[in-house]
């Protein structure tokens, strides 16, 4: 009896959906095993979709974090809601990752409405579950499981990595054969440019307060690589809507913005593996967020989605 059959490769795409501050973007470093996608302690961190790849000998997962699901405020809301709801209809598996800590609200039922739309298997994905006495985490389950019918459950903490193994086993198995669509060193689609400045405007949320944070994008204006001096010189723009938000990035005697830059240029250094010289400037546009010129100037393009 032939005992050496081969075992067929799978690959697939998976969407990690879910309310902001879930910890989605967590959970896919985790995985990954370095920063692909910024994190904070801000709803609505992510804006654009990020891919991160995940290749084994048996199977290559490509997750896609997508910005978490919320009431659109302006024209840049309207654009994440798109990206996270259009993921649904293109990926082989739907992770709708919840909060632990959070009771059932609103949003998961919005959430629900459109996976109820799709024909996806959907996982849910309790996260958090370091931050709840374990005798709670029956209730959540038998809550969820009235709203929709999950092919999995499945518990985890992100953060300390409890049962991701186990998850990602689970993945597998649901998976389609397929090709691996990119190689096994490859751990995001996105170019340098694009992780970049989220790293950037990651130290920017870190650092400031109430309004600021969602008024800030970060535009890469050069990447110069300089051999003979091993080193790398970015030069980026971090973009506000008022005045006002300019002087709080910028800070007292230039204060804020050398530690954002200081704390920027550790990632990003990690990120290329060389030296990095960094340039910041901050500059206001008024109301950018609802401008669909400059939203596409900065990245955000309705096309792509």
């Amino acid at each position: 009896m032939n005992t050496n059959k081969e075992i067929a490769y799978k690959s697939g795409f998976i969407s990690i959906i879910g309310r902001p501050n879930v910890g989605k973007s967590t959970y896919l470093n985790h995985v990954i095993g370095q920063k692909i996608a910024i994190m904070s302690d801000k709803p609505q961190t992510t804006r654009n979709k990020v891919q991160g790849v995940y290749t084994t000998n048996e199977s290559q997962m490509i997750f896609i974090d997508t910005p978490g699901i919320h009431k659109p405020k302006h024209k840049l809301g309207d654009f994440m809601m798109k990206v996270a709801t259009n993921t649904l209809k293109e990926v082989d598996l739907i992770l709708f990752m919840i909060n632990a800590e959070e009771g059932f609200g609103r949003g998961d039922e919005f959430i629900i409405e459109k996976l109820k739309q799709v024909k996806t298997p959907v996982f849910l994905v309790i996260n958090k579950i370091d931050l709840i006495h374990p005798d709670h985490l029956f209730a959540i389950i038998e809550e969820y499981k009235e709203k929709y019918p999950f092919k999995e459950i499945i518990p985890i903490s992100a953060l300390q990595g409890n049962n991701v193994e186990h998850l990602l086993k689970v993945i597998q198995e649901y998976l389609p054969e397929g090709p691996q669509y990119y190689p096994a060193d490859q751990v995001t689609d996105h170019p340098e440019r694009f992780i970049i400045s989220e790293l950037i405007r990651e130290k920017a949320l870190q650092l400031t307060r109430e309004e600021v944070p969602h008024s800030i994008a970060v535009v890469i204006d050069k990447i110069e690589r300089k051999e003979e001096q091993d080193v790398v010189h970015v030069m980026a723009t971090v973009v506000v809507e008022r005045s006002s938000q300019k002087g709080i990035i910028i800070g007292k005697q230039g204060s804020m913005l050398k530690e954002i830059g200081k704390r920027s240029r550790i990632d990003i250094e990690n990120l290329l593996g060389s030296k990095v010289y960094l340039e910041l400037w901050v500059k206001v546009q008024k109301d950018w967020r609802n401008k669909m010129n400059q939203l596409r100037d900065f990245g955000f393009r309705e096309d792509e989605y």
